[in-house]
């Protein structure tokens, strides 16, 4: 079977379709990927032949991916929630499609379009997803993917992974978090730009994640049954904070300090509420269809 993917060209959109794409390539199956040429490098790496639709940068339009289709006819497009074009564009031209989500489905008004219609690959876990996204889903395990990289050294009984991620981050907001966090007894690792770090890996170790909301570093920690401390910043952050608040699993603070972060923090530290509500949560996701699983039904679902 030969299988397009189509995304968004940012990490938080790309990543979270590689799985599904590696388990297809595993399969026998062959793979491509039309996204920005940022992606590239990630994506060469992994054997999934990218290339870059018409002149796209993030978005990608009818125009862009039309020929794209003739070019490869492939037997199955997967559409980022990211690019609705491309899905409609492939159904109007009558190549089976499915959407392949980042998480919870988010809200209006976020500058991006909410996908309607289809069948959805939903790596969100049930029991955080909105509860007014009814369209028929395929369940599919949130697995992070992460560059190749090292874990720094431990130095403390408690670790704390800091990232405000590769959008909403900046200068101001992650110096209040480190110096609020400098203030407990925990090794502080910080990941941001210049330097990024094998995410999933570090989270496994984490006694604790502050980051941004984010779907892709909410998912993965809570894969790893790890709480948070969310600081929404933009996009669907704050829906994912909102939903993750609910849980119990984390705790979110929209008044930035050092000392609110500090607070927040030792109060997830101390409090083993959040880290059982995190555990069943993890549980949940264990029990979601692995990308191997749904990369082995696709061919019944086309």
């Amino acid at each position: 079977m030969r299988v397009l993917f189509a995304s968004m060209a940012a990490v938080g959109h790309t990543y979270p379709l590689i799985p599904l794409a590696l388990a297809l390539r595993d399969a026998g199956h062959e793979v491509h990927f039309a996204v920005g040429d940022e992606m590239h490098p990630e994506l060469t790496r992994l054997g999934l032949r990218p290339f870059r639709p018409g002149l796209v940068f993030g978005e990608i339009y009818a125009e862009d991916i039309a020929p794209e289709l003739e070019r490869v006819l492939p037997d199955l497009v997967i559409s980022g929630w990211a690019v609705p074009q491309v899905y409609r564009e492939a159904r109007r031209r009558a190549f089976p499609v499915l959407w392949h989500g980042f998480g919870r489905m988010f809200d209006e008004g976020i500058g991006l379009a909410r996908p309607e219609g289809g069948r959805h690959l939903d790596i969100c876990p049930p029991s955080l997803q909105d509860k007014g996204f009814t369209a028929d889903r395929i369940l599919l395990r949130p697995v992070a993917h992460q560059s190749p990289g090292e874990v720094p050294a431990r130095t403390h009984e408690k670790l704390i992974y800091v990232t405000f991620g590769t959008v909403f981050g900046s200068e101001d907001l992650l110096a209040k978090a480190v110096a609020g966090l400098g203030s407990l007894d925990a090794q502080v690792v910080v990941a941001g730009p210049g330097r990024w770090l094998p995410q999933a890996e570090v989270i496994r170790q984490a006694d604790v994640v502050v980051h941004h909301g984010g779907s892709g570093t909410m998912l993965a920690a809570l894969a790893e049954g790890v709480p948070q401390v969310v600081l929404p910043q933009g996009a669907d952050q704050f829906g994912n904070a909102k939903a993750l608040v609910e849980s119990g699993a984390g705790v979110r603070l929209d008044a930035v300090s050092a000392e609110a972060v500090a607070e927040s923090a030792r109060l997830v530290l101390v409090d083993g509420s959040h880290r059982e509500a995190a555990g069943q949560i993890a549980e949940e996701i264990r029990h979601m269809p692995s990308p191997q699983e749904v990369a082995d039904s696709l061919a019944d679902v086309v």
